[in-house]
């Protein structure tokens, strides 16, 4: 029986294994065209690639091999390209058929932009993907009725946020807009039919929201959109500071690059090593293992601004140096217990007063840890 067992694990561990990397293949096949699709239209490309992933299976679904849907969307009235016949819910049902992938990606976002049901979700935040699920299943995307639960965990399973993160910040640096915005996709006319039985896990409800629902629906505050190009600014990019002594939040400080003696840096500074470590929260060490800036008086217990929006990677030890903060301060704030603890991609770091609740944190990768506690 133990031997059984054994083997039973084994292979069920092995499968998971094959699906996990397919989702990895799919993810990196596809984030490219769901970060271009972001910038041209405003969904989320968290959303987009958790969409992708659940309707097709990671690429592994049959509608998908035989029409490059990767959305589920059937044809619909206002549909004049391809189509596919495939039993669904019904048997022969119509579902839209495309030459090419990017042809799917870019009707999947139309198909969300353009319809007025889905109006209310481009009102939230381009990171509030939580927001973005549920309004989905309300506004009768998907019959399932876990459809939100399942995209939300696939994107914060796959680290999906990053690649929202990423469209905000090209979109900030202007990158590529006239190239997307001007990028078309003819489709031409072919009928198939199927016989295969084989049912998308999710798909597009065939009926339209009922006009009550669409109501209340608009009715909802959702967390509402600053604006993508205002949240893109206070996202990190890559820091760029003087050489030489400057100050962040009032503060003295200086960049030191790796190898750097914080021994010599505290003399040179006439401030006593033990101090400096102090202001800098950092564990009894003299050589810098990596760059970052070395404050040379005590952080202030607030930043100058309210929030912080949390970078992909990114420590709240990493933040407490940006923004000038005491890390002690800071994880009272957020309702956290360690500067190695990783915020999630976007979440908001509170940093004058405590938060609601504690940030999002990413999923752990094993990476080795800094000194500072």
């Amino acid at each position: 029986m133990k031997r059984v067992l054994l083997l039973f694990t084994a292979v069920a561990c092995i499968q998971a294994s094959a699906q996990t990397s397919k989702v990895q293949e799919y993810i990196n096949q596809y984030s490219d065209l769901a970060i271009k699709e972001m910038m041209r239209t405003g969904v989320p490309a968290s959303i987009i690639l958790a969409q992708g992933i659940i309707e097709t299976q990671a690429g592994q679904s049959s509608l998908v091999a035989n029409t490059n849907n990767h959305f589920g969307i059937k044809c619909k009235n206002d549909w004049n390209g391809a189509t596919y016949l495939y039993d669904d819910d019904a048997k022969n049902e119509c579902f839209r058929s495309y030459n090419t992938a990017e042809e799917s990606y870019r009707d999947h976002s139309d198909f969300l932009k353009n319809r007025p049901h889905y109006a209310f979700l481009f009102k939230l935040d381009a990171t509030d993907y939580e927001g973005w699920a549920k309004g989905l299943k309300k506004a009768g995307y998907a019959t399932n009725p876990a459809y939100a639960k399942m995209l939300i965990n696939t994107i914060v399973t796959n680290q999906l946020q990053q690649y929202t993160i990423v469209a905000i910040q090209r979109m900030n640096n202007k990158e590529d807009l006239f190239a997307i915005n001007n990028n078309t996709a003819p489709q031409q006319n072919r009928t198939v039919t199927n016989t295969s039985t084989v049912t998308p896990l999710f798909k597009e409800e065939e009926q339209q929201q009922p006009e009550e629902q669409n109501t209340a629906l608009a009715r909802e505050e959702p967390r509402q959109n600053t604006g993508i190009v205002k949240v893109a600014q206070t996202i990190l990019e890559a820091p760029s500071y003087p050489t030489g002594e400057f100050t962040i939040n009032a503060t003295r400080v200086v960049y030191a690059e790796a190898g750097t003696s914080l021994f010599a840096l505290a003399n040179n500074n006439s401030i006593s090593f033990n101090k400096l470590l102090d202001y800098n929260e950092l564990s009894k060490t003299d050589i810098l293992e990596k760059s970052q800036l070395i404050f040379l008086e005590k952080k202030p217990k607030k930043g100058e601004k309210e929030i912080h929006i949390a970078a992909l990677n990114e420590t709240l030890y990493d933040i407490c140096q940006q923004e000038g903060v005491s890390l002690k301060n800071l994880l009272e704030y957020n309702r956290l217990s360690s500067g190695t603890q990783q915020p999630a991609a976007g979440e908001k770091i509170y940093l004058q007063k405590p938060a609601a609740k504690a940030p999002k944190l990413a999923p752990r990768n094993g990476a080795s840890e800094t000194a500072a506690y």
